[in-house]
């Protein structure tokens, strides 16, 4: 009735995380069939986001279980009663915001605020008749009987346990249920693995580029963290014609991706120093009545960001600055790094951490600081924009060249390398697998084990070969339907 793709007797795979800091674990999950207003869709590839690691933490609530996954793009399998918008077999992405188009945020063209009141985005990982769509049979938790099965008498039904969504959907199952107000559906000329990244981190940081600020042609910006979100930031600042992008990150490797996205200078603040022949420097008072001279600029030892930035700047800063990384302490050098009176800091990134201090005496001297999720990106009337950009324009194929992830993840200090998710995958896409925590070794088997592992326990990950990964898209290795 509902067009099933069995995995065995019904249910499907899911990547579940237990508790907090756990690792995900691989179960055969019960996913219903969709509600009214809500479709089922089929994941062909989900992206991991940094946020999805957060979640494993117990981020931004400790819901467990929980699946966790807002990246991806699927089948539509079946739809529920009063769903007109997307019908089965259309290709679409699930976003975790939606938009009614009428509420007093998404008709506002003073607020042009993205959150809708109507769709909000929920924190309670449940759907917004307070259920869940996601169960898997108990063994000695504490469970619950489906009211249905008690009033069959149905000797045999098992007892399910409840599994939280990842707001709106939770993309590391094979099939997921989402109210279809979260879905966009999708051009079918834009590669599936491509669209992958757009339902998040990529689009996050280009949408804000012209939605959570206005880049003049020939404005200065400086980007702090060039993952997924940090490089879309590049690239929408470059098509709006910046004269000057600072790209900012620890890793090394992020120099040449930086530069392939219009970087024109980068700072790795581990070893302070720049990419940039400018030797300007003025000696003027910075915002504590401290002084810039060039003998403190070449005091590398003592640099901090923002004084890196100004040193590239002639000591003016950037216009516009962006922090990506979710790190609270760098919200403060993001405003450090703009320019003194005018100067804009926009805080994208999202950490363990959800408080930090806020040096005041920068926003006291002028500067603004402007919170952001999704970019700013309203997913019905700008989204489309973005996705027929990213078409032909934008560089996504480079955000998979040479997968990483941050070498921190998954190891506990005294307790052995622990592999949470590892998303390198091979280039050729029909070999795509699922990888977890028991099944990270398949990833490595070329390099070996043993290397890998190595690597990850000395925190040196980034030296690893990883020149014939093609991204760090998780696939969940299914067939296509009909196949």
């Amino acid at each position: 009735m509902y067009g099933y793709w069995e995995l065995g007797n019904g249910w499907w795979a899911g990547a579940v995380v237990w508790g907090k800091g756990e690792g995900v674990k691989v179960e055969e999950i019960q996913v219903d069939p969709p509600k009214s207003s809500e479709v089922r869709v089929k994941m062909l590839f989900a992206s991991l986001c940094h946020t999805d690691l957060l979640c494993c933490d117990g981020h931004p609530l400790p819901l467990f279980p929980r699946i966790p996954g807002h990246e991806g793009v699927g089948i539509v399998e079946s739809v529920g009663e009063g769903v007109r918008e997307v019908k089965e077999g259309d290709t679409v992405m699930p976003t975790y915001i939606g938009e009614c188009g009428e509420c007093a945020n998404c008709s506002s063209s003073v607020t042009n605020s993205n959150l809708c009141l109507t769709h909000p985005l929920p924190f309670d990982g449940l759907m917004p008749d307070g259920t869940s769509r996601l169960s898997k049979a108990a063994a000695t938790t504490t469970t619950t009987t489906t009211a249905a099965a008690a009033a069959a008498g149905d000797p045999d039904q098992k007892q399910m346990t409840r599994i939280y969504h990842h707001f709106t959907c939770s993309t590391w199952c094979e099939y997921i249920v989402i109210d279809v107000h979260y879905v966009v559906k999708l051009d079918p000329r834009i590669p599936l693995p491509h669209a992958s990244f757009l339902s998040c981190g990529y689009s996050t940081g280009f949408g804000a580029t012209f939605k959570q600020v206005v880049i003049c042609k020939g404005s200065t910006v400086a980007v702090l963290g060039l993952g997924a979100v940090g490089l879309g930031v590049v690239e929408g600042a470059r098509m709006q014609g910046a004269g000057r992008i600072i790209g900012v990150d620890i890793n090394e490797r992020k120099r040449e991706k930086g530069l392939v996205f219009g970087i024109t200078d980068f700072i790795n603040p581990s070893t302070t120093t720049t990419d940039s022949d400018s030797s300007e420097s003025k000696s003027e008072p910075d915002d504590h009545g401290k002084h810039n001279s060039n003998n403190n600029n070449n005091n590398h030892n003592k640099a901090s960001i923002s004084e890196m930035v100004k040193e590239l700047t002639g000591g003016m800063g950037v216009d516009y600055c962006f922090e990506c990384t979710g790190v609270p302490s760098l919200v403060n050098q993001a405003l450090l790094s703009t320019k003194l009176g005018i100067g804009t800091a926009v805080a994208i990134g999202s950490g363990n951490e959800k408080s930090g201090e806020i040096d005041l005496v920068p926003l006291l001297c002028g500067r603004t600081l402007k919170g952001s999720i999704f970019g700013g990106i309203k997913v019905k009337s700008d989204l489309p924009f973005i996705l027929h950009k990213c078409i032909n324009k934008a560089k996504l194929n480079e955000l998979g060249l040479g997968a990483e992830i941050s070498p921190h993840i998954g190891h506990r200090p005294g307790k052995g390398t622990r592999l949470s998710y590892v998303c390198a995958v091979k280039s050729d896409w029909t070999k795509m697998m699922r990888v977890t925590l028991d099944r990270a070794r398949i990833l490595v088997k070329e390099k070996g084990r043993a290397e890998f592992v190595r690597a990850m326990s000395k925190q040196r990950l980034t030296e690893l070969n990883t020149t014939d990964c093609a991204s760090r898209i998780l696939s969940l290795d299914m067939k296509q339907p009909g196949a």
